[in-house]
């Protein structure tokens, strides 16, 4: 064992992130031709269809948009999905595929759910077998599950736009980006995973549900549904609503060990690889070298924190019988107190532990939200990794472009203090950055950090939010501090045990979600904006370079430095107070 973390494990951590990188940069460059309008090997079969869309829907693809008709486009363009998405879980009961004639949600879920996955949060107060139809799964969810991907995708690019641009207001076009994001990239993608996990046991089918005799001579009814096509997206648009209410810990959403694998690398392929699309797209592959070598040093600890406090269990749990004194865990010659095989609660044998932790800090990092295990029954400090890891602003990787352009905002904060610290006015890739810049990064970063703390302090204050409390103390803490970090986030895990189907945390949930979408993604684009028109700036000896270790390093302190200090008293009385209570059994 090294660092109480065995060598399997290690081996496991880092084959994931071999696999991991060997797919992301060559599909980093192929995003990259896609954005930049560069023919493809995928042209000559997308290039009729995208140009039908832009005809059908009278858009002028070569006219390019300000940042504010960028904006614009934007809001109205989520607006329109969550009318529709609402209106169609309110009247699931009436529309077609609905075998096992669910009824339509209240007004409340159906608020919160459309808000969800219009933000690329896929928060689910419900569980998906009981409560949604066929219909409201794939012409709801599913599609939900591409176009808000594509639409955080769309302002990334516009993001890099500004950067390589100058004297200009123009950042693309959006409608443009939107339909090339989906034609070009998830589409392909997503039916290349849905065939290869159809082939290793994913249900796909449209049959109402199967229902089988037990031993004991009982009816179970065995729920079915169209689940391949949905998990494929579901992972690769850092979505991870589940269609079951288990997720992915599901065996019909993950059923083998091979199946788990590709799961977890497609929650971090496009984040991943859009760091090498943004290299190539400003013209120097050091820049998202950096920036992916920054993430990778901030998730690879994390994720091995993860698997030693889940290896080292509950030291107060010994296997029956064992001496306390010389008892091992998992076989290693670890302290006598340790858990008997670590901390299997709440995780499916078919993935142990090590797959579990992985995948609770990628799905964390990746502002994916999926689940293969009950991250509310991890230990303390087990369960403190993924939800220290949405704290950061979902820029370790995060979610499908969003996690860039949040990023990104952390760089320019960084050259930024960088430049005070030495007295030299701050640039980035030729760029001077001013003022309002600044300002709009401040908003960016703050405004979700003043969700989750604000929205915790209501729920744990207030008779309507204490009600939704089933753990007492720093369990039940945490379980709220945790739902208010996942939504505003737009991470959308839970760490259950919360009651959260009521009209207070549906709304309140909701509101997290939006705002923490909307206030960054607009800062976001008046950062684009402000930095295109600006004229470019040449090096000069004083320029600070950013593709340097030194500069990496102070970005991860940054980074964890706003995390730490703006979470740190509200982490003391959950996951904190928790692992002291523990030990002190």
């Amino acid at each position: 064992m090294w660092l109480g973390i065995t060598a399997s494990a290690w081996v496991q951590l880092a084959l994931y992130m071999c696999v991991l990188t060997a797919l992301a940069v060559p599909l980093g460059g192929y995003m990259a031709r896609v954005f930049s309008g560069e023919r493809t090997v995928l042209t000559a079969i997308f290039g009729p269809v995208e140009r039908l869309i832009h005809r059908l829907c009278g858009v002028n693809s070569v006219e390019e948009m300000t940042w504010k008709t960028y904006a614009v486009a934007v809001i109205l363009f989520s607006l329109t999905g969550f009318v529709l998405l609402f209106g169609l879980l309110v009247g699931q009961g009436v529309l077609p595929l609905n075998p096992q004639h669910l009824p339509g949600l209240t007004p409340d879920l159906a608020f919160n759910t459309a808000v969800s996955f219009i933000t690329n949060t896929n928060w689910q107060s419900y569980g998906g077998e009981t409560t949604l139809s066929y219909f409201s799964q794939m012409v709801g969810l599913t599609v939900q599950n591409f176009v808000s991907a594509a639409v955080g995708m769309a302002v990334l690019v516009a993001l890099i736009r500004g950067l390589t641009r100058h004297s200009t207001d123009r950042l693309g076009n959006f409608w443009t980006d939107l339909v090339r994001a989906n034609l070009y990239i998830l589409l392909p993608l997503s039916l290349i995973v849905a065939v290869a996990l159809g082939g290793l046991g994913v249900i796909q089918t449209f049959d109402s549900y199967a229902t089988a005799r037990t031993l004991e001579g009982r009816d179970q009814v065995i729920a079915l549904g169209p689940v391949a096509s949905q998990e494929a997206i579901k992972m690769l648009g850092t979505n991870g609503g589940g269609f079951f209410n288990t997720n992915s810990a599901h065996p019909f959403e993950n059923p083998t060990p091979f199946s788990n694998l590709i799961e977890m690398v497609s929650i971090l392929l496009i984040p991943a690889a859009l760091c090498f699309t943004f290299g190539k797209m400003v013209g120097d592959r050091r820049q998202g070298v950096a920036i992916f070598a920054a993430m990778t040093l901030v998730f690879v600890p994390f994720a091995a924190a993860a698997i030693g406090f889940e290896q080292a269990g509950n030291p107060h749990l010994v296997a029956a019988g064992a001496d306390p004194t010389t008892a091992q865990a998992g076989g290693n010659m670890a302290p006598a107190t340790a858990q008997a095989g670590g901390n299997m609660e709440g995780k499916e044998t078919r993935f142990g532990i090590v797959n579990s932790a992985i995948w609770a800090a990628a799905t964390t990092a990746a502002s994916n939200g999926s689940v293969n295990a009950m991250h509310d029954s991890f230990t303390p400090l087990g369960g403190l990794v993924p939800m220290l890891l949405m704290k950061f602003g979902e820029v370790i990787y995060g979610g499908a472009g969003s996690g860039l352009y949040g990023m990104l905002v952390f760089v320019i904060l960084t050259v930024f203090i960088a430049g005070l610290m030495v007295g030299r006015t701050p640039e980035y890739l030729g760029k001077k950055i001013g003022g309002y810049e600044i300002k709009m990064a401040s908003i960016a970063v703050l405004l979700p950090c003043a969700l989750v703390l604000g929205a915790t302090a209501l729920a744990v204050v207030t008779p309507l939010g204490k009600a939704g409390i089933f753990n007492p103390g720093a369990q039940g803490f945490s379980e709220v501090l945790y739902a208010f970090t996942s939504a505003a986030n737009n991470n959308g895990s839970a760490f259950a045990g919360l009651s959260a189907n009521t009209p207070f945390y549906n709304t309140l949930l909701a509101l997290c979600m939006l705002f923490g979408r909307f206030f960054v993604l607009l800062p976001v684009l008046a950062i684009a904006g402000s930095l295109a028109a600006k004229k470019a700036v040449p090096v000069s000896a004083g320029t600070l370079p950013t593709h340097t270790p030194l500069f990496v390093a102070i970005l991860i302190g940054v980074i964890l430095l706003i995390g730490v200090l703006t979470y740190a008293p509200a982490l003391a009385l959950g996951p904190v107070i928790e692992h002291l209570n523990m030990i002190k059994g």
